[in-house]
């Protein structure tokens, strides 16, 4: 066991970021972070989340989340591909969410995105999933962004998305559990032998 890796409030082990407690983040990372869905409102919000990250901690913005939830209708993709600019002026008036104008226009931009977009996010996402054998040993083998998140990247934008760059669609790609980024020892984690290869 490393650093990486902590004992939670029910003796079972854990990525260390999601902390000992029974807690929001502790519940996020043990049924939601890196398990896979291609739900259209899950990926949305994956999607929505990582747009608001940008340039902020993810501390921050999942201290937002049900804000979040809040104002972009449960992520109902056609409900917020629906929304005006009243809307987004409204949004800018709310504490309960991260009130950045372009971050805001950007997600009714995406949620018109994923209805239009020849090739949904769930396919795309899809076509991504890591086949990975081996969970990463420590944080430090983490990286923020891969060689596939920067096509996925690319092929989001292509399609119409804003505000996607590897980095963020990475992040997508975790929380949606395209890739399993559960440190090893982590109950959470996909981990094999030491003899099979990554």
């Amino acid at each position: 066991m490393t650093e990486d890796v902590i004992i939670g409030h029910d003796g079972k082990l854990r990525c260390a970021w999601a902390g000992a407690g029974d807690t929001a983040l502790g519940r996020y990372h043990d049924e939601v972070w890196g398990t896979r869905t291609y739900d259209e409102p899950a990926l949305f919000e994956a999607l929505t989340l990582g747009v608001f990250q940008a340039g902020l901690s993810w501390s921050v913005v999942f201290g937002k989340r049900d804000g979040f939830r809040k104002a972009f209708h449960g992520f109902d993709v056609a409900a917020v591909a629906a929304m005006t600019e009243p809307d987004v002026g409204r949004l800018l008036q709310d504490p309960s969410i991260i009130r950045n104008r372009a971050k805001i226009q950007a997600t009714v931009e995406n949620a018109t995105a994923m209805r239009s977009a020849p090739t949904s996010l769930a396919a795309l996402a899809q076509s991504y999933a890591s086949t990975r054998k081996r969970a990463p040993r420590s944080l430090a083998d983490l990286p923020t962004s891969t060689a596939q998140a920067e096509e996925f990247a690319k092929q989001l934008r292509s399609q119409g998305y804003r505000f996607v760059g590897p980095t963020s669609v990475y992040a997508l790609m975790q929380n949606v559990g395209v890739v399993n980024d559960h440190i090893h020892g982590c109950f959470r984690a996909t981990d094999y032998t030491q003899s099979q290869t990554t």
